[in-house]
């Protein structure tokens, strides 16, 4: 549906993040008291830490770990390195990350770090230093029973491996538990690498069986080819979907007759990105969202989809792979125009899942295999789906409004029943 006057848009991600809190809020009628518990983080920590880079130069970088609510258990979260990061990103996935753990009902609150870095303009020495004078920074707030970092955008398995090492070095002996999304021979899970795209396909699955749609029918288009985007869009394909076009930072490329994202995924490694893979039609990122498809699968970062391109939204479903992809605003229209909205804190819930499979493994010294993992990923991501359309169909709203109605209802409660200290 076109709209008559243009909406004016929160203009910030936490201001996205308070907003959709808001409508949920008010729906529930939560008490005042209560909204203001909720509505912004606990604790919020920002540092100011020297690197010595490879030329014996000093750079100061600037970091955050931010903690939003802890009533239902240690918090959880990632850690991203990221030129643009600010304060207000950290405490907006600080949020999100909360919602999304009540969400799939794991007994963790939400938690978001970070450090305001271009990864890419460092050297691997230099982002080890870099890593592990930031873990030393924000060790007075993480531990295996309060909070427990996990791998964001432009961090990886080493990464956590190095944050790992430092505290057991602090600590004076080995501490699995300090992260999740550790390599497999240091007490990593099985299945974590594919755990964000697994899920989402799980959830995109039931979604189109709910909506009649066959998935080896379906095309593709995934914004954000790194690990979650090009792991969805190589699962989709072995499930006879077709990747009709994905991108990266620098453009996409499209094809309708179909793309093979482990050529692209070989391409990338080869030239450091999609954008002039010989087999398709380069197209911008901007393109890619308002193409003609069935699934679009935002995988990149946030407020890609707003009021002034969601009218030109074609895909039946958007399945949320990033964080914070669809303003408000862009909610609502698309709702409207039919389309079919599987929101963040839903859709890319696999990630945090499979975290707190390998957070559980790691505290009891026992593995499981990757099928036992896969499995209960799959059942956890099935149940989480099925009661947010519940809420949907009884409340008369979309699913981002009913998963926020159901996972603000959790931490309520669980804030209530704990009660207020002292």
């Amino acid at each position: 549906m076109a709209l008559a006057t243009p909406i004016e848009e929160p203009r910030t991600s936490f201001a996205i993040a308070q907003r959709q809190f808001d409508i949920a809020a008010d729906l529930l009628d939560l008490a005042p008291g209560l909204r203001s518990i909720l509505r912004s983080p606990q604790r919020e920590l920002t540092v100011n830490f020297p690197v010595k880079l490879d030329d014996g130069r000093i750079r100061v970088f600037t970091g955050y770990r931010v903690q939003h609510n802890l009533a239902r258990g240690p918090l959880k979260g990632g850690i991203r390195y990221h030129p643009e990061l600010s304060l207000d990103d950290v405490r907006a996935l600080a949020m999100w990350m909360t919602w999304k753990c009540a969400v799939t009902n794991l007994p963790y609150g939400g938690a978001k770090g970070g450090v305001v870095v271009d990864p890419k303009q460092l050297s691997a020495h230099e982002i080890e230093r870099l890593t592990r004078r930031f873990a030393t920074e924000i060790s007075i707030l993480i531990g295996p029973e309060r909070d427990v970092p996990a791998p964001d955008v432009n961090t990886n398995p080493q990464i956590m491996a190095w944050i790992m090492d430092t505290i057991s070095m602090h600590q004076g002996y080995t501490v699995p538990a300090i992260v999740t999304g550790k390599p497999i021979n240091i007490g990593g899970s099985e299945g974590r690498n594919e755990a964000t795209a697994r899920g989402l396909v799980a959830v995109l699955t039931q979604a189109a069986s709910q909506l009649d749609l066959e998935l080896s029918r379906l095309r593709i288009a995934v914004q954000g080819f790194g690990n979650a985007g090009a792991n969805v869009a190589r699962l989709l394909q072995a499930r006879g979907a077709s990747i009709v076009a994905v991108s990266d930072s620098r453009g996409g490329v499209y094809n309708p007759h179909g793309l093979d994202p482990v050529a692209i995924l070989d391409h990338k490694g080869h030239t450091g990105t999609v954008s002039d893979y010989p087999e398709g039609e380069q197209i911008s990122n901007a393109d890619l969202i308002e193409l003609d498809c069935d699934v679009l699968v935002p995988a990149a970062l946030g407020d890609v989809i707003t009021a002034a391109n969601a009218p030109r939204v074609r895909a039946r479903i958007v399945a949320e792979a990033a964080n914070g992809p669809t303003t408000p605003a862009a909610d609502d229209i698309l709702y409207d125009q039919g389309t079919l909205v599987l929101p963040d804190i839903l859709a890319n819930a696999g990630g945090v899942t499979v975290s707190y499979f390998e957070w559980v493994q790691g505290l009891q010294e026992f593995f499981w295999s990757e099928q036992e993992v896969n499995a209960q990923l799959e059942r956890v991501m099935g149940h989480a789906f099925h009661s947010v359309l519940r809420v949907a169909h009884e409340r008369g709203v979309h699913m981002r409004t009913a998963a926020y109605l159901l996972a603000v209802r959790r931490v309520a409660d669980a804030v209530t029943t704990r009660g207020i200290y002292p």
